[in-house]
């Protein structure tokens, strides 16, 4: 019995023997299939080109770069609209067997120069040169400011052909010609440069450029503009990278945003998409609209669509007083209302057109005097002070202004004449009575399209001043959506008004958005250009010729952006956002598109509506949607 032991030993060794090789073997097998299939289904290596599989590749190496190389030098080749792989070797190297070498190099150089010199020779620019670079990099590797590198550069091209291999090839090379940096087809070493620029870390080509920290630090190869956040709005996609622009433009030092373009570029359809997604993050949405272009959108999500017109029901008073809670906006609420008002009744009586179309001013010192005192006199006589304990009570209306003026000396009555009109003549009604409307709804709407071409800044202004007040009584994340703003700015009081809430919007959460097409006419008031400045946003999407040169120097654009603000096709433009830009392309899901568009072809489509939840925020999800 003693004897069977050690077989029975034996023979369990030997099994565990056995299942470890079978293991190995079945380990073994499963990464050779993993090889099989992630490898091409061919490799052919030629002098100056490889074939893999379907596709045609070409590696070429960089060898020489000017005296100075500039940060982002690389920046033309990384976003270039073609299949690239890049590799970059950086090698550090010893200071001392640098300086060693260095300390030759000039005693070499030093040396040439005099046997020049002894010959009777010119003196040569280049020897002086290469001596001035030497001794700087020495002086500053003593001192450890910089250290040296071998860096190596190689680019690897792709195609669906030879003939688009040496167009592609030839796309590069020029790029890299401008620059003064020169390279080569890497002949009978296409198979060493396809391994160097697969992500396995070899450099099987082993051609390297000597750089100090300065120039390899240029040779930074993320130079795209990446305007990604993990919260925020998806506005599109990034055509320098193909990555999504995902922004929240509360996280800038103010929320503004203005957007430029012609006609037809998709001005009011990127703005209804901001708009649109911006709910779902819990935003209120207030939108004046001169076009009848929201109503769709605004019927999809349940929101309240006010129409003023003279036929309307809609009623706003211009002297409804907002009721804030802050105590040093309490004290000054009937003063800045009285500042708001002086602006609106100069549009509405004492502005009048020139024969060239320039606003020009009526109202003389005395009568805009006499309008202060009949306006304090006004609210005194309902019983409003600048006491905020009274200012409960109903504010009084133009119909009340215009009493006032009536029995009043001095110029009042001729004032009250020309304010008739407002109040038992043709624009009665809709400004002259106590306000019926509130904006209680995640998206509201004042649509002024059916309003005459005369009272429609008289409109904007009052709608404003409305939305405004109501913005100071309850503070939260809102948009406010000023469509075709143009109409404001070609008044000096209106536009003052626009320039005032882009300013103080940041304080109470407010996002302002201005869009316009007359580009010209909103950058040529000095109220325009402020309201860009005070915006952090911009959206540049296609423009007339004119227009470019105007945004041009507004914008600091280079000249490729330049000829392209004015060729980018419908959707294509510009996005700044703070400090950054970049050139985007505005995305939406069909869904989304069947809601805010206003090509005729799909208006007659039927809109689907979407739920909203009870706190605002947009609960509709389109399994279909592909962005």
């Amino acid at each position: 019995m003693a004897r069977k032991k050690p077989d029975v030993v034996d023979i369990a060794a030997e099994q565990r023997a056995r299942e470890q090789v079978e293991a190995e073997q079945a380990f073994l097998k499963g990464v050779t299939t993993l090889r099989d299939l992630i490898a091409p289904s061919s490799l052919e290596i030629h002098s100056s080109y490889f074939r893999l599989g379907t596709k045609y590749g070409r590696t070429i190496y960089v060898y020489g770069y000017p005296r100075q190389i500039y940060t982002g030098w690389l920046s033309s080749l990384i976003n270039i609209d073609e299949v690239l792989d890049i590799s970059m070797f950086v090698y550090p190297v010893e200071s001392q067997v640098v300086l060693n070498n260095l300390r030759k190099k000039v005693t070499q150089l030093e040396a040439s120069i005099s046997i020049n010199s002894e010959k009777g020779l010119t003196r040569d620019p280049g020897l002086e040169a290469a001596i001035n670079d030497a001794e700087e990099l020495r002086d500053q590797l003593q001192v450890g400011a910089e250290r040296f590198f071998r860096y190596g550069l190689y680019v690897t091209l792709y195609a669906d052909s030879l003939d688009e291999l040496g167009f592609v090839q030839h796309k590069i090379e020029t790029l890299f010609g401008q620059q003064m940096i020169f390279s080569k087809v890497a002949s009978s070493q296409q198979e060493q440069g396809l391994n160097s620029t697969i992500p396995q870390m070899s450099d099987q080509l082993q051609i390297r450029r000597n750089m100090n920290t300065g120039a390899i630090s240029t040779s930074f190869p993320f130079t795209s503009a990446d305007l990604t956040q993990e919260n925020g709005v998806l506005y599109g996609i990034n055509m320098h990278n193909n990555g999504l622009v995902i922004f929240d433009r509360f996280s800038l030092e103010n929320a503004n945003m203005v957007v430029f373009a012609k006609s037809g570029a998709g001005k009011s359809f990127t703005v209804k998409l901001e708009a649109l997604r911006s709910m779902m993050t819990g935003s209120e949405i207030i939108i004046i609209d001169p076009e009848n272009e929201y109503q769709k959108l605004s019927d999809a999500v349940g929101g309240s669509y006010i129409r003023l017109s003279l036929n309307s029901d809609t009623r706003i008073n211009p002297f409804d007083l907002p009721r804030v809670i802050d105590t040093d906006e309490t004290d000054n609420a009937l003063r800045a209302n009285l500042i708001t008002l002086h602006g609106l009744l100069k549009l509405m009586l004492g502005t009048t057109m020139s024969t060239a179309g320039v606003p020009m001013s009526s109202l003389t010192p005395a009568e805009e005097a006499d309008l202060d005192q009949a306006l304090i006199d006004t609210y005194a006589r309902v019983g409003i002070t600048s006491d905020p304990l009274t200012h409960n009570s109903q504010p009084p209306t133009i119909s009340d202004l215009y009493d006032t003026l009536l029995h009043m000396g001095g110029s009042g009555p001729q004032l009250a004449q020309r304010l008739r009109k407002y109040t038992t003549g043709t624009f009665a009604g809709i400004f002259s009575q106590q306000s019926n409307t509130e904006i209680n709804n995640p998206m509201v709407v004042f649509n002024i399209r059916d309003l005459e071409d005369e009272l429609r800044p008289v409109a904007m202004y009052i709608v404003l001043s409305h939305v405004w007040n109501i913005i100071r009584t309850e503070q939260k994340k809102r948009m406010l959506i000023v469509d075709e703003a143009w109409q404001l700015m070609k008044y000096d009081d209106s536009a003052n008004f626009l320039f005032s809430l882009a300013k103080r919007a940041r304080k109470y959460h407010l996002g302002l958005t201005t869009i316009t097409q007359d580009v010209e006419d909103f950058m040529g008031s000095k109220m325009g250009r402020a309201i860009v400045a005070n915006s952090s946003m911009q959206i540049l999407l296609k423009q007339s010729s004119s227009a470019v040169d105007v945004l041009s120097d507004v914008f600091k654009l280079t000249e490729e952006e330049k000829k392209r603000l004015a060729n980018f096709p419908v959707g294509q433009g510009l996005f700044f956002a703070g400090q950054s830009h970049v050139h985007i392309q505005i995305e939406a899901s069909p869904t989304e598109k069947q809601l805010i568009t206003t090509n005729p072809q799909t208006s007659n489509q039927q809109t689907q509506s979407i739920p909203l939840d009870n706190s605002g925020v947009n609960s509709y999800i389109d399994p279909g949607s592909k962005i």
